[in-house]
């Protein structure tokens, strides 16, 4: 599933590096999901020649994306990232296969890596090292990238847990959901690449909105978030 809001010139790239004749081989059928959030240029068009199944979100905003594309989605796993040519698509039978041996429900990615540090900026690499200890502190899941918006998971995680945020703060909230409820969980590293095309992260209002995201939804009653179809185990380190 890949939020697109204005980029028809990376959908290309983007969409043909999913490895859907390796996905086949390997026993997965693969749906390519693009959620059109509010574009003005011919990202949906795009992606519908490229052959996803489009899904149109007039709110604008990261969280409000996959919140229409999620229920949108009827496979059994979600895999996700941007549409900036950013995340290794390439690697889905690897970290689909990491999935399965690991026996794990929510998989999150790993950038914050010192292979990495080229492809991001050095204000956003601060930004996104302060947030994830943040985040480990009030939720104690020990994810070193809160931020990463590359994760694999069970369909059903998304039922069993109640995410609110309609901007940025969807991509820690949604971690931070599935392993306060008590899914099985891993964080694995990845690649991370240069973005193509234009930045739309907004870092100051960003940050703080992501900021007080973690407050407010360590603070709230977590009656929300239920396993579903899911026998309690216990989270691994």
């Amino acid at each position: 599933m890949i939020p697109a809001l204005n980029e028809a010139p990376n959908l290309p790239t983007v969409v043909n590096s999913v490895p859907t004749s390796a996905l086949r081989a390997l026993g997965w059928e693969t749906e390519v999901i693009v959620v059109d959030n509010a574009s003005t240029d011919d990202t949906a068009a795009v992606a519908a020649a490229l052959g996803a199944t489009v899904v149109s979100q007039p709110e604008r905003g990261y969280g409000n994306a996959y919140h229409a594309g999620f229920r949108a989605a009827k496979g059994d796993v979600i895999a996700t990232g941007d549409a900036d040519c950013t995340y290794p698509f390439d690697s889905l039978p690897e970290l689909l296969g990491t999935l399965t041996a690991a026996d794990v429900e929510f998989m999150t990615t790993n950038r914050l890596r010192r292979e990495n540090r080229s492809a991001m900026k050095r204000s956003h690499t601060v930004a996104n090292y302060a947030l994830s200890a943040l985040s480990r502190a009030l939720f104690r899941n020990g994810l070193r990238d809160s931020q990463s918006g590359m994760w694999v998971f069970r369909r059903y995680v998304w039922d069993g847990v109640d995410v609110k945020s309609t901007g940025m703060a969807f991509s820690q909230e949604i971690k931070n959901a599935a392993t306060r409820a008590g899914y099985r969980y891993l964080e694995v590293p990845i690649e991370y690449r240069n973005r193509q095309g234009e930045v739309k992260l907004n870092a100051l209002p960003d940050g703080m909105a992501n900021l007080r995201q973690l407050f407010e939804h360590r603070f709230r009653r977590s009656g929300g978030e239920r396993p579903a179809r899911y026998e309690r185990r216990h989270t691994p380190a």
